[in-house]
């Protein structure tokens, strides 16, 4: 899990010519959304689950087509 440094973003806003009012309200706005945030972790999970899901739906076609091919080489000709 990702860490946000709000003490040394606060210290970097300041150092930027930020007000000391302006660098709180932009943490405490910016702080809000930070959970939201994906990480490599999440992105390389997602990732994973996608490829299982399509693995899983390409054998489902497979199987499907070659269901569908030898029922059709059982019909009468």
């Amino acid at each position: 899990m990702a860490v946000f440094d709000t003490h040394k973003a606060f210290e970097v806003l300041i150092a930027a010519g930020f007000t000391e009012r302006q660098a709180k309200a932009l943490l405490e706005v910016g702080s809000e959304g930070y959970g939201a945030l994906a990480t490599k972790s999440d992105l390389r999970e997602l990732e994973l689950r996608l490829k299982h899901d399509l693995t899983l739906r390409m054998g489902g076609l497979v199987a499907a087509g070659v269901a569908i091919i030898a029922v059709l080489e059982l019909l009468p000709r």
